[in-house]
């Protein structure tokens, strides 16, 4: 039975020989899952690759679970930030792309596939991939706005959702049907979500951007 930490994992900001041990086992933990998967994942295998103690990594993390927790909390703490082309076709486009060249490198796919493998094994995996995901949609807000104040979506548009569905067509190739991803298939799935953001399709609740202005000029009408 994994023990669950006394302190939830990432809650500290720690400088340092404490931050330097994280990354340490941060980076055991991706190797581990990219090399064994989830379930050949063990406390004794971060350990070994770690160089840090495995009554240490009981004591801080509580076992396997909270590795993974709090390694993908750490993955979100990068300085990424969205495109900023001077168009939302430009920006959608560049976001597909970015997706297509990481799952395309072997090097720089290893962690992101490993944790979202994880997901579909391990609760905890999959709720700290929903927290690392839901950072990341926030940092695009800035994308959606700027692309309201230049008339190209709908006020209100959501920004999570318009990300969301430029990813989603390249995920399901990725980790469903288990298909290569290419430059035709980034474009198809960029060119996809602007048509659906320019026809209103993600205005919702959930909205990053601001709904209570008047569509600006050259905005694409929407109709209830």
């Amino acid at each position: 039975m994994v023990r669950e930490p006394a302190t939830p994992p990432g809650t500290v900001r720690p400088g340092g020989r404490t931050a330097r041990t994280r990354t340490a086992v941060r980076d055991a933990v991706i190797t581990g899952l990219a090399d064994h998967g989830y379930p050949g994942l063990t406390v004794e295998y971060v350990a070994e690759h770690s160089g840090v103690h495995k009554t240490t990594l009981y004591r801080r993390w509580g076992g396997v679970e909270g590795l993974i927790v709090d390694a993908l909390d750490l993955a979100g703490e990068d300085s990424w930030t969205p495109p900023d082309t001077g168009t939302l076709e430009g920006d959608l486009r560049a976001l597909a792309t970015e997706v297509t060249t990481t799952f395309n490198d072997p090097t720089t796919a290893a962690a992101p596939g490993a944790f979202i493998a994880a997901a579909f094994q391990s609760e905890h995996a999959a709720q700290g991939l929903h927290t690392f995901y839901r950072e990341r949609f926030n940092r695009c807000g800035p994308l959606i706005e700027r692309a309201v104040q230049r008339g190209e979506a709908p006020p209100g548009t959501d920004a999570a959702a318009v990300v969301s569905a430029v990813s989603a067509p390249l995920f399901f190739r990725l980790f469903i049907t288990r298909e290569p991803i290419d430059a035709t298939d980034a474009e198809r799935s960029a060119l996809a979500a602007l048509a659906a953001t320019r026809a209103g399709a993600f205005i919702g609740s959930g909205s990053t951007t601001p709904t209570k202005q008047q569509s600006p000029a050259g905005a694409t009408p929407v109709t209830d």
